[in-house]
């Protein structure tokens, strides 16, 4: 499948109660890299992201998200991308080159659900040590640290309007939608997750009486074998877990939930099946509602579904 357009999730801007707290989480025991530091906020990159920043951390009162970013394809995309969220009756608001931090201008909108979006074509790209002209397959130092983590892989957020998120994902910015939950009554959407790739997804929103609710970011592994390993990283220095070992049904990933020290919620994944623009949406009831979310013991968690920052 050819990738335009929208990419990827490329940067997830987060609140935290305390900045060195979060900075030993996700940068010593995590193993994200702290790139930069300014005013207040800290700039965190896996080790094979190329671009400056995916996370930002940023003190404040109360956990959270402030907002995500996808990344487009070019500055022609953006463009466009400006147009037909317009023509959609959403506003939109241009942001100057340089206004955030190692990156061209972005475009901001906020979604049905309450959450704030931004779409930008450029950031500065730093790299990930190996080069690009035989590069080998391992950081230069042949060091991969904390939980392995090999780039931010997808966002779940909780609000409202789940339905006219996805007719805005799908019809504007051409996400697929390629599982949901339904209530198996009245067929009202419970959760929905939409990819712009070959990943069973990129985004999803879970139904909440509130808007604008950040339910957890999610970090790529290599393997599921990588998620056991993080299973004893995450032991060793008793980061709080909200899901151990386990696998979705939805979207088939190995998976471990754990806490920042804020409270935000933080995931890492492996695994999921290959998407294809022509893969039908695979729906799910709340007949299975366990095996849904938690496929090895069908046991939905009442934390999971509730806590949210």
């Amino acid at each position: 499948m050819a990738v335009k357009g929208v990419l990827r999730l490329g940067e997830v801007a987060i609140r935290v109660t305390d900045v060195e707290a979060a900075l030993q989480h996700y940068d010593k025991w995590l193993g994200l890299h702290c790139v930069m530091r300014d005013e207040g906020r800290a700039y965190l990159k896996a080790w094979d992201e190329h671009d400056h920043h995916s996370i930002v951390i940023r003190k404040a009162d109360q956990p959270g998200c402030d907002y995500f970013a996808f990344k487009v394809s070019d500055d022609a995309a953006l463009t466009d991308f400006e147009s037909r969220i317009r023509a959609h009756g959403t506003d939109v608001k241009k942001i100057a080159a340089g206004t955030y931090a190692k990156s061209g201008r972005r475009i901001e909108f906020v979604l049905p659900s309450g959450h704030t979006m931004q779409l930008y074509a450029e950031k500065e790209q730093i790299g990930n040590t190996l080069g690009t002209k035989n590069p080998g397959v391992v950081p230069d130092d042949g060091v991969i640290r904390g939980l392995r983590i090999n780039r931010l892989d997808h966002i779940l957020l909780g609000g409202v309007a789940l339905d006219d998120n996805v007719r805005f994902f799908r019809e504007v910015l051409d996400f697929s939608l390629s599982e949901k939950l339904v209530d198996h009554e009245s067929g009202a959407s419970l959760a929905v997750f939409l990819t712009c790739s070959n990943k069973p997804h990129d985004i999803a929103f879970i139904q909440q009486p509130q808007p604008n609710r950040f339910h957890h970011i999610s970090f790529l592994l290599e393997s599921a074998h990588d998620v056991v390993q993080a299973a004893d990283v995450i032991g060793k220095h008793r980061i709080p877990v909200d899901v151990s070992l386990n696998r979705h049904g939805i979207t088939r990933g190995a998976t471990i939930y754990f806490f920042d020290p804020s409270g935000n919620r933080n995931e890492v994944f492996a695994g999921g099946y290959v998407y294809y623009p022509d893969t039908p949406t695979l729906v799910w009831d709340t007949t299975s509602f366990g095996p849904a979310i938690f496929s090895q013991d069908n046991t939905p968690r009442e934390s999971f579904l509730n806590k949210l920052t």
